[in-house]
């Protein structure tokens, strides 16, 4: 769904690769200026992704940054919903590394120098936001891997009965009337340089 543009390459790379495959797939040792990783970072082999890392990125600034979100904010009602869906409806399917998101990734091993100097890798806290309508925010509902993984086990999170109590926690302060409400994502963001390794 990423834009297609020319100075942008965009790889799918198995879940398992040796240095000499990263080079011979990917990009010569020391010349990448930036890695990124959004809300996915808690999935890897930390140790090799991180020899891989330090191999392909520029020294000694070469950075990585890698984010996560937590739990949407958008309202007292809906946020009471959320919580609940998430720590009681889908509670059981969700993977134990989950639980390095839940930290904000305040428990990551993070082994790079500060960006800036100051010592500080993060989790250095934003907020992203976008305006939803309830379709679509129960469609990202659907996107969490521990509805995909409750789906893949015969088990439908979002039955009628949640569904339900969304739709009145969605409309319960509805001002405009056409559905829409602003939906805040806390981003935690660690970023780090490669150094002189």
């Amino acid at each position: 769904m990423a834009p297609k543009l020319p100075n942008i390459r965009y790889e799918h790379t198995p879940p398992v690769m040796s240095i000499a495959e990263v080079e011979q797939r990917f990009t010569p040792k020391s010349s990448l200026d930036l890695v990124t990783v959004a809300q996915a970072l808690h999935w890897f082999d930390l140790p090799s992704f991180y020899d891989q890392i330090k191999w392909a990125l520029k020294k000694p600034n070469g950075v990585i940054a890698a984010w996560c979100y937590t739990l949407p904010r958008v309202n007292g009602t809906v946020d009471t919903a959320i919580d609940r869906y998430y720590s009681v409806v889908s509670k059981p399917y969700w993977d134990p590394l989950r639980k390095l998101v839940d930290d904000e990734y305040r428990s990551v091993d993070f082994p790079f120098e500060a960006v800036d100097g100051d010592g500080e890798t993060g989790p250095f806290e934003f907020v992203s936001e976008k305006v939803m309508d309830l379709e679509a925010f129960l469609q990202y509902l659907r996107s969490w891997s521990a509805y995909q993984t409750a789906k893949d086990k015969g088990v439908e999170l979002l039955g009628s009965d949640v569904v339900e109590e969304f739709k009145r926690a969605w409309k319960s302060d509805e001002e405009g009337g056409d559905g829409k409400k602003i939906v805040k994502f806390p981003v935690f963001l660690r970023i780090g340089k490669v150094g002189e390794i």
